[in-house]
């Protein structure tokens, strides 16, 4: 895990109960994951779009009231058929997110369970950290009745603690998921301090912000031949964020599609990731963005541990 809990030996509980530990979001692609992570910390922090494989990092949210502190880790979807270097980082990301928490949550779509979930299910039961059954998208079930003879199904072959049955996009169920959760964690004083949201710095989260774009604007398969690296974030005597990033893609094509029509389309990307970056760091941002050609860049192991894939 790349940030271990350690409480130093004069902390102190806030009171007698305080609860605190790590909370593992794994799920496959696409389940809403990175929307209910936010949900539940009540801050836009994961990028989200309806694509797959969206999350490509391990993302730590903060969520903190006066009953404790839970660190929740949105984790990559774990996936099947990884073909290539990026997509196997993927799921060592995504295993390696469940190998050392205190509670794992499972998150499904209502009324689907795939083999990619029975994948996950059958990683979960190797571990040894308890696990509960999240039902997102519950909104979207038409006929609410038809969910029982489905999770009697799950529940005959599955051994959870407990289900719940939530709509991250539409915020329902989530207190008392949240509960549950924290009567799972061990009583320990907090990590964070009370206003943090995540151990992420601005610099990774404002590459997030335009690749988020990239995910939303671009068509089929060109978003996953993208990455964003940020070469320059400095904060002028004037009080504004210049940040300077690069969006890499594998080939010519695709750096011509990325830019647009006379540069309309990456204008549209870096207005649209500028503005998420002035609500997120409360200050104004002055962002440049290139287009720069890197092929094969998504099976070079050495350009993925550049860009922060790999260990």
């Amino acid at each position: 895990m790349d940030h271990p809990i350690e409480t130093g030996a004069d902390s102190a509980l806030p009171h007698d109960d305080y609860r605190c530990g790590l909370v593992a979001l794994a799920g496959r692609p696409n389940v809403g994951k990175s929307t209910l992570l936010n949900a539940l910390i009540g801050f836009r922090l994961s990028i989200v779009s309806p694509r797959p494989q969206t999350t490509r990092h391990r993302i730590l949210g903060i969520a903190s009231n006066a009953a404790g502190q839970i660190l929740y880790v949105d984790t990559p979807g774990l996936h099947r058929g990884a073909k290539r270097a990026m997509n196997r980082s993927l799921n060592r990301a995504a295993r390696a997110a469940i190998s050392d928490v205190e509670l794992v949550a499972q998150v499904i779509e209502a009324g689907r369970w795939t083999d990619e979930d029975e994948a996950l299910y059958a990683a979960l039961t190797e571990q040894k950290a308890p696990r509960i059954l999240v039902i997102n998208k519950v909104d979207l079930s038409k006929d609410k009745g038809a969910l029982l003879p489905f999770v009697a199904s799950l529940s005959e072959k599955h051994a959870y603690d407990e289900i719940h049955y939530v709509s991250a996009l539409k915020k329902k169920g989530l207190e008392e998921l949240e509960r549950a959760i924290l009567d799972r964690l061990p009583v320990q004083p907090p990590v964070y301090g009370e206003d943090e949201i995540t151990d992420r710095s601005e610099r990774f989260l404002a590459a997030e912000m335009v690749r988020e774009q990239l995910m939303l604007r671009l068509d089929q398969e060109l978003p996953y031949a993208t990455t964003v690296e940020i070469e320059q974030f400095n904060d002028r005597r004037d009080g504004v964020a210049e940040i300077h990033a690069v969006i890499w893609v594998e080939r010519d094509g695709q750096k011509a599609i990325v830019i647009g029509q006379g540069g309309a389309q990456l204008k549209a990307i870096g207005t649209a990731a500028r503005r998420h970056m002035e609500r997120l760091f409360e200050r104004k941002v002055f962002l440049k963005l290139w287009v720069k050609v890197r092929e094969g860049w998504v099976d070079d192991e050495a350009m993925l541990k550049k860009f922060g894939y790999t260990d």
